[in-house]
């Protein structure tokens, strides 16, 4: 689920009505009186997806046998803040977390999906959803933040944490309403623009409009399944629109709007002002793991031959966020992620990470040493997102908040 979303910061930015600083760097570095932690993936600065991006680059290496090495999941679970919420970054677990700590429930949901894949953590991950389950809305959603207005990305995310924990997430309702009422509000209905996707959040004017990414989110979401959702059984997406009274049926109508979406190029393209012909890698390959979940894989095989075809320098200028991606998008699909286009995605995802320790692949070799590190952290949205966060501005979503997991 990605180096999220741009499209969708903006749109969380706009809804704050506020904007990030202008000067900045969208590839800050740590300081450099600051190592960073050996056991984290990535050498970009982890202040605003460190959690992110260890969880997914786990949760992918986890999808194809490999396992992680021992202390990078140690320190995932040491992120945990008392409470059960997780941070993007805790410099110093001996801390504690304190109000000016800015926990969220993507960060907390994904490391729940990592935690709970890998085994061994049901503490950390039991406090996790408690304390999801404490913030979650009337609507019956989640916001970014605790509080904030519930988004289908953010839902999203929560409703994949809670099945991997072995919950029900029908029954884990607030004033009567579950997540997927709060996704089915966020749906589209079948007449006008964007017929059959998910919006982000409703706008200023309380209007929904169509969002790509979190379509894709609100399919995976809908049908209950997770950032690692294998081939489904859903049905192909080319049925079309239908009133969305259930969240089966609102899936099958974002992964049409999905296929359409994708019909002409195979990829999507950046929702950010000014770069409206450029693909959207990210959220292309969410948009594959939803389709795929959905049961739609013509359609997912073809915009994964794009990505064969097109990702490499992204993933390469973008780290192990964007590595796990495409590994994920591999295992949704029944793809190969070992031959990914000719590059191997294990491999390139581990070089991320520490050497030390890395299992070796299923087929007996061993995982590259990390020779060649990232040069990003794969989430420059959720970088702008946090910048907006640390100004001292509620962002609402994941993306919103998570700038990074957000685009339309």
């Amino acid at each position: 689920m990605n180096v999220r979303r741009s499209a969708a910061v903006l749109a969380a930015v706009a809804v704050i009505g506020a904007a990030a600083p202008a000067a900045a760097d969208p590839s800050p570095s740590p300081s450099p009186s600051r190592a960073l932690p050996t056991a984290l993936y990535g050498d970009s600065d982890p202040r605003y997806d460190g959690v992110w991006r260890q969880s997914l680059a786990l949760l992918a290496q986890h999808t194809v046998g490999v396992k992680p090495p021992e202390a990078s999941v140690d320190w995932l679970a040491g992120q945990q803040c008392a409470d059960g919420s997780f941070a993007p970054y805790r410099a110093d677990t001996t801390a504690p977390c304190d109000a000016k700590t800015m926990t969220d429930t993507n960060q907390t949901g994904a490391a729940v999906q990592a935690l709970a894949a890998l085994g061994g953590h049901d503490a950390v991950t039991d406090k996790a959803v408690g304390w999801l389950k404490s913030v979650q809305n009337e609507d019956g959603g989640w916001g970014y933040t605790a509080g904030g207005a519930s988004d289908t990305n953010s839902t999203s995310v929560v409703i994949g944490a809670l099945a991997a924990a072995g919950e029900k997430p029908a029954e884990v309702t607030k004033d009567g309403k579950s997540p997927y009422d709060a996704l089915l509000k966020l749906a589209l209905p079948c007449d006008g623009d964007g017929a059959g996707a998910f919006a982000f959040q409703p706008d200023k004017k309380g209007e929904p409009a169509a969002n790509a990414d979190a379509t894709a989110a609100g399919v995976l979401g809908s049908l209950g399944k997770g950032l690692a959702a294998g081939p489904g059984e859903g049905g192909t997406a080319d049925s079309g629109c239908e009133k969305a009274g259930t969240p089966r049926q609102a899936a099958a109508n974002g992964a049409a709007y999905l296929t359409d979406a994708l019909a002409r190029t195979g990829h999507l393209t950046s929702a950010l002002a000014g770069a409206e012909d450029q693909p959207d890698h990210g959220n292309t390959a969410d948009a594959v793991v939803a389709l795929a979940a959905q049961g739609a894989l013509e359609p997912a095989r073809k915009s994964l031959a794009w990505l064969e075809d097109n990702s490499a320098d992204w993933a390469a200028r973008s780290g192990p966020a964007a590595y796990a991606q495409l590994v994920l998008a591999a295992h949704a699909t029944g793809a190969d992620p070992r031959d990914f286009g000719g590059a191997d995605l294990v491999k390139q995802l581990a070089a991320t990470g520490p050497s030390q320790g890395t299992a070796p692949a299923e087929d007996g070799s061993a995982a590259d040493d990390a020779s060649e590190s990232d040069s990003g952290s794969g989430l420059g949205v959720w970088w702008f997102v946090g910048v907006c966060l640390v100004a001292g501005i509620g962002i609402g979503f994941l993306i919103s908040g998570r700038a990074k997991r957000q685009q339309p």
